[in-house]
């Protein structure tokens, strides 16, 4: 195992398969194979910002699987505590086409995934704890209530330590059972959260807010430090006990691909927050990073690497 890790994330993975052509997927008969899964895509991210990075999971023992597997070898995240699970398989979705820059929408194949079953017993301390901050998503929590668990003791465990913890919501109603059970699991889990990161619309389904302020009021009231409300092509709004501020989005010629957007934002956020940047430049880095994912095809193809980075802020400064 790694003696010192930046960030541990925390949930599935999936083949994902992409339409090659427009159309219901139904009618598609060509795809582009993919890994897929919040968690995975900011470990994908915060790895080729050149931060050390590893994934807790469970994945089958399959060809799915294995090419998950491929892709944390290929972007140099720690496999360490990626489980392989003999008796359930690995995850696997569809994705249409988005010729408009709207939503594509998604077929879902993961009910009895090998990551359904993680559980406490998954979480092993000497590996997390040694991380100097952990990323969770809403989706893991979702999948059944050992993995909800599981968050919940990551999360604790963390702060326990003296660590940060960032939480997005990133929204699967269709997962829960209830709306109020959504609502509830995830304002409790957010309530151990350091960073919270919700997009607007999903701020006002978990608190009933409607403007943004009220929105950051109500997580800053329940214990976090700093409250991150994505607002799409307005930018984000930040606040915290130090202040509050709007920053301006980066504008887009052309929408591809809304899936990863936030994905790519939180990887943004975190990666300036641990290099010690100040919270205005760790989310105008995040709305550019979320820009950037929008603009292709794929989960994480758009995340960017170290030197595009450094070139991006080189010419800020020019």
């Amino acid at each position: 195992m790694p003696t010192q890790l930046d960030v541990v994330t925390i949930g599935e993975a999936m083949a994902l398969f992409v339409a090659e052509e427009s159309g219901p997927l139904a009618s598609v008969n060509r795809f582009v194979k993919r890994a897929a899964g919040a968690e995975l895509n900011v470990a994908i991210g915060l790895s080729r910002l050149g931060l050390k990075v590893g994934w807790v999971s469970r994945l089958g023992n399959d060809s799915f699987g294995q090419f998950v597997r491929d892709t944390l070898a290929a972007e140099n995240i720690d496999a360490s505590c990626v489980e392989v699970d003999p008796s359930r398989p690995t995850g696997m979705m569809l994705k249409t086409k988005s010729d408009d820059g709207t939503d594509p929408k998604t077929e879902y194949f993961r009910r009895g995934s090998a990551a359904s079953a993680l559980s406490v017993s998954d979480f092993v301390p000497s590996y997390v704890t040694s991380a100097r901050h952990l990323h969770l998503t809403g989706i893991n929590p979702a999948l059944s209530t050992e993995t909800r668990a599981l968050s919940v003791h990551a999360a604790r465990e963390m702060r326990a330590a003296g660590k940060t913890v960032s939480f997005d919501p990133n929204l699967r109603p269709a997962l829960w059972a209830s709306r109020t059970e959504m609502v509830e699991t995830l304002n409790d889990l957010a309530s151990l959260a350091d960073i919270v990161m919700p997009g607007f619309g999903e701020g006002t389904i978990l608190t009933g807010k409607e403007m943004p302020e009220d929105i950051a009021d109500f997580y800053l009231n329940r214990g976090a430090k700093l409250v991150i409300i994505k607002l799409g092509e307005r930018g984000a709004y930040f606040q915290s006990s130090e202040g509050a501020q709007i920053v301006p989005a980066y504008p887009v010629a052309k929408v591809v691909d809304t899936v990863g957007a936030g994905d790519g934002f939180a990887v943004g956020v975190m990666s300036a927050l641990l290099e010690g940047r100040s919270v205005s430049d760790a989310v105008a880095r995040g709305n550019w990073i979320g820009a950037l994912a929008i603009q292709v095809i794929g989960d994480s193809e758009g995340l960017p690497t170290r030197a595009a980075l450094e070139q991006h802020e080189a010419a800020i400064r020019a």
